[in-house]
């Protein structure tokens, strides 16, 4: 089934709508169209597309609630799953937390999550762009694994009190990892872009192979606390667990790095280096995002972290309304604003320090704190005297991203990323961090 126009997805929802005998119902519906190649070994293993489209019908009585969802659109098919989220409904126990559904609400411009560039790629779009990644490692006598795909879908919802949301989206994420024939070196590089147009998957393999060939004779040396230069890759699967755990709920409750003592927060207190600013906004040009949430709320340009400071946690309506604070939904995407250097002049202006490409098999150590633990690894390289002096066996790190935001030295140009542990993308840049923490080697590449 294609993807749906904003006309068709609004006619489908109606006759839906139409359908229910409940208090309130509401609609969603998600459709997408994507392809994939997958390869290892320097040589293609998988191909393959993906089309899916689903409808979720939510029916209330009260307060109470049920769901059904089907991916079948003829009437009948329409019908039944609207009667089975009714009947469900009504076997279902009272949520004392359920909210009634949002009326019409304004989402302002649409943003640009869309590329016809994107929407247009044919599997010999996705060949052409692997065969360029794959001659770069044979070229260079490398052995490459990667994984390149790409999506179209849309996103509708409607219900019985007038709300209806809809958009349309492209997506593309690659990644590759390159080896020396002996295992001993390895690098690694992924990009994820809205625009199939700004993939160069040539020069993302030529940066993994220079890694994987640069990081062959790894020395060891002591663990402890290190100036290291953490690549946006790195920065995303740390500050990701910061984005993660801003929810009003769980600091109100005691139950995050939030907390403070007696049911208060730090909500407003200066946590980190005040060069920091995070924030989210749908219509940034590098990581547009949809206007809306999941349950119908608009989504905004939000400051989460201003110059230090804590200014917003998101909130699900339901914690907004028992505290008395403004709604704030979960964002699409997470921006931390970016300085003038590059990653090369912050290699340069270093004196001692490890240049750290990549962070994974990320674990929680202590909530509280956001102390994490996990491994380098792909291109762990020492620096001395603003140059990169040679490769050193991957550590064991014990690190929390307050400590880490506190302990800034410099901030880097910002730049899309994805982040190896929850393939989200984000637009962050490359940190210079004093008294990073190493604990113990890895014999990992």
């Amino acid at each position: 089934m294609p993807i749906l126009t904003k006309a068709e997805a609004k006619a489908l929802l109606t006759k839906v709508l139409a359908y229910s005998k409940a208090e309130q119902c509401e609609v969603n519906l998600n459709c997408s169209d994507s392809g994939n190649l997958r390869y290892a070994r320097n040589a293609v293993s998988t191909s393959g597309g993906i089309s899916s489209n689903s409808l979720v019908v939510s029916s209330a009585f009260g307060k109470k609630l049920g769901t059904a969802t089907i991916n079948e659109f003829d009437d009948a098919s329409l019908e039944k799953v609207v009667r089975r989220s009714e009947e469900l409904a009504q076997l279902a126990p009272e949520n004392p937390e359920f909210m009634p559904f949002l009326g019409p609400q304004e989402y302002g411009a649409d943003s640009p999550t869309f590329s016809p560039a994107t929407a247009a790629i044919t599997p010999k779009d996705r060949a052409d762009a692997v065969q360029a990644s794959l001659k770069e490692a044979m070229d260079n006598k490398l052995n490459a694994a990667g994984f390149l795909s790409n999506s179209v879908g849309c996103a509708a919802i409607m219900n019985s009190k007038g709300l209806f949301a809809y958009n349309t989206s492209t997506d593309v994420a690659f990644n590759i990892t390159v080896r020396t024939d002996d295992g001993k070196g390895s690098g690694y590089a992924t990009r994820g872009y809205t625009d199939f147009s700004k993939l160069n998957a040539k020069a993302d393999t030529a940066i993994a192979a220079k890694k994987a060939m640069s990081s062959v004779t790894a020395k060891a040396i002591e663990p402890g606390k290190y100036t290291v230069i953490l690549e946006p890759t790195a920065v995303a699967v740390m500050l990701e667990n910061l984005f993660f755990s801003m929810d009003a709920r769980q600091a109100d409750e005691g139950r995050s790095f939030m907390s403070k003592p007696g049911g208060k927060t730090k909500l407003g207190e200066q946590l980190v280096d005040e060069r920091v600013n995070i924030y989210s906004d749908p219509w940034n040009p590098e990581l547009p995002t949809s206007t809306w949430a999941g349950d119908g709320r608009p989504q905004q340009k939000v400051n989460w972290i201003e110059k230090g400071v804590v200014k917003n946690l998101y909130s699900s309506r339901y914690w907004a309304q028992k505290t008395g604070i403004k709604a704030i939904p979960f964002p699409g995407g997470a921006i931390m604003q970016g300085g003038t250097k590059s990653l090369e002049e912050l290699i340069k202006e270093t004196e001692k320090g490890i240049l750290v490409t990549r962070l994974w098999y990320i674990r929680t150590v202590d909530p509280q704190t956001l102390l994490l633990t996990g491994l380098t690894r792909d291109g762990t390289f020492y620096i001395e005297n603003g140059a990169i002096k040679f490769p050193v066996k991957n550590f064991r790190f014990n690190e929390s991203p307050i400590i880490m935001l506190n302990n800034l030295d410099e901030i880097g140009i910002a730049e899309r990323t994805v982040s190896a542990e929850s393939e989200a993308n984000y637009l962050l840049p490359p940190l210079r961090i004093r008294d990073f923490t190493f604990t113990s080697l890895s014999d990992a590449v």
